[in-house]
């Protein structure tokens, strides 16, 4: 299983964050150590000061496929799930100030926050999903598939030009402005419009 993450896919966070708007999707992966075990606490790293959240829609890969075009992006994902990139912001900004890759800031082991998934059928507008993220039961991210610069299908059919994609990978597609710093007692909870995909608890 790979997972695949886009960044910078949400104008107001790439405000918040002060970085450019891409021309083209960011891309990076997390591997597969990363994802938190079902029932698991987030536990914070010692490596890092300043863990934040990143809530994100996550699509679920559901056949084999290479150089997909758009317009067929559509076959290769029957389900959209919720999940959280936790980032090292600290490690981060440091990487980028020398120009190195984000890896230890991004795919360190349980970094990855996988919750449950819908069928696209029970979603009314795959382009309008609304998305959020409370902290301690107060909404601290929030944010829609129609606010994104490169939207689900489009996303499938560029990275596909470099990974092939296989049945069980994971594309995170992002996230909106309002990502924090989590703290050790923390209760994360996401939802899809009013439906609760996760439950998380930081240690």
């Amino acid at each position: 299983m790979k997972i695949i993450c886009i960044g910078r896919n949400y104008i107001d966070h790439i405000k918040e964050l002060s970085n450019q708007k891409p021309m083209n999707p960011v891309v990076f992966l997390k591997p597969d150590s990363s994802v938190i075990a079902k029932n698991q606490n987030f536990i914070i790293p010692s490596f890092s000061n300043e863990i934040q959240h990143e809530v994100e829609l996550v699509v679920k890969i559901n056949k084999v496929g290479k150089h997909i075009d758009k317009s067929f992006s559509h076959k290769y994902y029957d389900e959209i799930g919720l999940g959280i990139d936790f980032t090292a912001r600290d490690i981060q900004s440091n990487l980028k100030e020398k120009g190195h890759p984000w890896e230890k800031s991004k795919a360190f082991d349980n970094s990855c926050m996988v919750g449950n998934f819908l069928k696209k059928e029970k979603l009314e507008d795959i382009s309008k999903i609304e998305f959020s993220l409370k902290k301690n039961n107060e909404i601290v991210q929030s944010g829609c598939s129609n606010d994104m610069l490169w939207k689900i299908d489009e996303l499938i059919s560029y990275v596909s030009q470099y990974f092939t994609l296989k049945i069980g990978d994971l594309i995170f597609t992002g996230t909106p402005s309002g990502v924090s710093k989590v703290e050790s007692g923390d209760i994360l909870e996401g939802y899809i419009s009013s439906i609760k995909m996760f439950t998380l608890k930081v240690k």
